[in-house]
Order: structure tokens, then sequence, then C-alpha cells
């Protein structure tokens, strides 16, 4: 246990404090975990990283020398290992070097179309609208609608800045199905392209909401004869930012580093809010633009929701620890807390989720909306929690660091608001 506890229900106040306030300037960072929240099995998500490895190593197989390929590639990597950006860095990586020779039995070219198939099915598994343009899922089920309504209904001084890691849709949908106008970057209407001076001006389209595709997007290419990066429907030409070891040396090229560049500007504004949710903090690239902004920034803040949680053959396993990276970084930066399920690091100090006083029946009904008290330990045991005679420790589960989780939490903020209003004008 834990010697510092952390008190979910007066952070969690604070935080909604910070979502209200109209003084503060607010962006999220989104991560794949994003795009894997849904509300129920017919909503549309994408993915997640071991299902999209799985299925791809699957589709790959059924070419027998694709097979044989990857099987030695995964004695190269590990099995624990195997996932895809270590396969698609280890291609990479071959490709760079192969020469006239062979690789795994395959020749450049085999290994250069390989790296090809690899990516289009990631663009295909990403494109669940699809699915939601032939009704096979029901948007109004997609949790990002339910995202863009709250951000649709909050009276803001400042419009909300959306950066997120995700290839996919779903949150152009979810704005556009609730009639949220944003921009994105690009400008026109017959062939709309990329332009990287409004990218760079906070004064363009004031009003409007704002969503940076920090590693591309499904529709985004690099027209030849105009040198643009334009927009249009999807295909095996769109321009991202895959999972690999280049991820890095790509995000350096336009349009990724005028998108990364207003990350940084954003945070260097006074009085701004940087939440992130389904970020995993793997990109260091990113990592780094939000260190050096926040060491040139006294009244900037980082909120991380850190969905650490893993599941496997019935008990639950948690990664954020006191020696984890992402706990070395916000250990030595106060500007950066970190809520993750269990534990949480808040002014450089790592400490477990633990209310200090049990909650009343009024406690309870806000209370679960962000916390899950009691929740089931790794081991199976209930929080000390014996058949008969419950021992309350306070313990428990922060749920806020899942997408579907968090946005439930703010659609209860706004019926809450709904209800405050109701009641002031009944005075």
């Amino acid at each position: 246990m834990s010697s510092i506890a952390h008190d979910p229900s007066e952070y969690i106040k604070g935080f909604q404090q910070l979502l209200i306030s109209d003084k503060k300037k607010i962006a999220f960072l989104f991560g794949a975990g994003t795009s894997l929240a849904n509300k129920c099995n017919c909503s549309g998500c994408v993915p997640g990283i071991a299902e999209l490895t799985s299925a791809i190593e699957a589709e790959l197989s059924k070419t027998e020398k694709y097979k044989i390929a990857l099987s030695e590639i995964r004695d190269e990597i590990g099995n624990g290992k195997f996932q895809l950006e270590a396969l698609l860095s280890n291609l990479e990586q071959k490709n760079q070097i192969i020469g006239k020779g062979k690789l795994n039995g395959l020749d450049r070219q085999e290994l250069i179309e390989l790296i090809n198939t690899v990516k289009n099915h990631i663009r295909v598994l990403t494109g669940i609208h699809e699915k939601l343009i032939s009704k096979e899922c029901d948007i109004n089920n997609l949790i990002h609608c339910d995202f863009a309504e709250w951000i649709g209904r909050a009276d803001r001084k400042y419009p909300i800045e959306i950066f997120t890691t995700n290839y996919d849709y779903l949150f152009e949908i979810g704005l556009e199905h609730k009639h949220v106008a944003f921009y994105d970057g690009f400008t026109g209407s017959f062939m709309p392209f990329f332009n990287a001076d409004s990218v760079e001006d906070f004064c363009f389209l004031p009003n409007q909401v704002k969503l940076w595709k920090l590693h591309g997007s499904l529709g985004w290419h690099f027209d030849e004869e105009t040198k643009k990066v334009i927009r249009k429907d999807s295909s095996h030409k769109d321009i991202l930012i895959y999972p690999s070891t280049l991820k890095y040396s790509d995000s350096k090229k336009q349009p990724y580093i005028s998108l990364l560049d207003r990350l940084s500007a954003f945070l260097k504004r006074d009085d701004t809010i940087l939440i992130t949710c389904g970020y995993s903090f793997s990109d260091e690239h990113i990592n780094e633009r939000i260190r050096t902004a926040l060491n040139s920034n006294a009244s900037t803040h980082v909120i991380a929701l850190y969905h650490d949680v893993s599941a496997r053959n019935g008990s639950r396993s948690y990664s954020f620890t006191i020696d984890s990276e992402l706990a070395n970084i916000a250990k030595a930066n106060s500007k950066i807390s970190v809520y993750a399920r269990r534990h949480a690091i808040i002014g450089c100090q790592y400490g477990q989720w633990r209310l200090r006083r049990e909650p009343d029946r009024t406690d309870t009904i806000s209370l679960n909306s962000y916390f899950d008290e009691d929740a089931s330990m790794g081991s199976n045991e209930l929080n000390k929690q014996d058949k008969g005679a419950e021992v309350w420790t306070g313990e428990g589960e922060l749920v806020l660091t899942d997408f579907a989780k968090f946005v439930a939490f703010l659609r209860a903020m706004m019926v809450d608001n709904t209800q405050h209003i109701r009641m002031s004008n009944d005075k």
C-alpha cells in the first residue's frame, strides 16, 4: 500500500472546475484508446493494437511466403513483444539494409510489398466510417457524438482544441452529426488543401473548434502536380505516420510539423490545460513538445487520464508504477498530473487513490460517475472485503481513464449544469 494517498473526490472537483472555467484554454490530446471506446456492442469503434496485430497477421499468413517471414520475425522480436509497431519497425529497418540479398526469405521488392500490405490493412481496419455509412453501426451509439454534444453545449470563451494521433474519422463524424463547426487545417471546397499559415494563426476562425490530426488522416494525399497536401476520399495513397521507428523522422515533415508546432504554441499560451485520454505517451516526438512547452510557461498544466489497467485470466494488472516511464516524467515536473486507474502523481507525488471519508448516499451518486469504490484488485481480493463483514478502505479505481466513462462524466456535468440553471431561474 502506498504511504501517500490522493483523495479522488478532492481532485475531481477541481478537475470539474477547470472544465467549466471560462478563463481556461482547454485542449485534449487523444490517442488510440479513444477509438476503442464504445457504449454498447453495436457502437462503432476501431480494434485495439492487439486485435489489429492478430487480424493483420492472420490475413498475411494466407500467403505462404509472408507466413514464413512473419514466423521468423516473431522469433526475432520475441513472442511477448510482437505487435504492430514492432513488426513494421522490423520491416522498415530491413528495407534500409537489404540491398540485393534476401531477409526472411524476401527480396527488396517482396519486402516493400509486405510493408505496403501491412499499411493497407491498417487503413482498412481503422476505416470504421464505412460501417457507419452502411448503417451496420448506429451513429447515435458513437461515443464521439456524445463528446461532440458536450462541446456544442458548453458555453466557452475559448474554443476547444482537439489533438489526436488517430487516423479515423470518428471525431469528424461526431462533430458533424452534432452540428458543431470545426476547422482541421484544410481550406477549399473542390480540392481542400492544407493551409499551414492558418494552423499557426490563433485568430483564424477564432470561434470554431479545432481538430488537429498529428499523425495524419484517412483521406489525406500528397498531390504531385500542386505539391500540396489535399483532402479527398481515402485510398491506398493516404499519407499517414504509421506506427514504426520512422514516425519520428516522418513527424518532421509537412503537414505534421505545423500541427506539432500548433501543440507547442497552444501550451505556451497563458492559462492553458491539456487533458490527455487514450494516449499512451509512447510517442517521444509529441512528449518532447509537451515537456519543452511546459518548461517555458508557468500557467500551463497537463492532466493525463492514463488507462493502465489490463485484464487477463480473470485478474487485473496495472502498469502505472512508481518507476514506470510516465511516472518518472511526472515526478520531474509538477505541471504534469497523471490520473491512472489506481494511482496518481499529483505535485510530483506518487500515491494511491483513497477517499478520506466514507461517502454518504448523496456523495455516492456523484462519486459513482468517476470512482469505482472497492474495485477488485489483481489478486481478485475485493479490497479487504470479507463476506458478511465489509471493511471500508476508501480505495478503488478512477474510471475516467476510460474514454467512454470520461464522456459520460462530461455529459453528467452538462445535465447538472442545466438543472442548476433551472433552479436559479425558479428562485
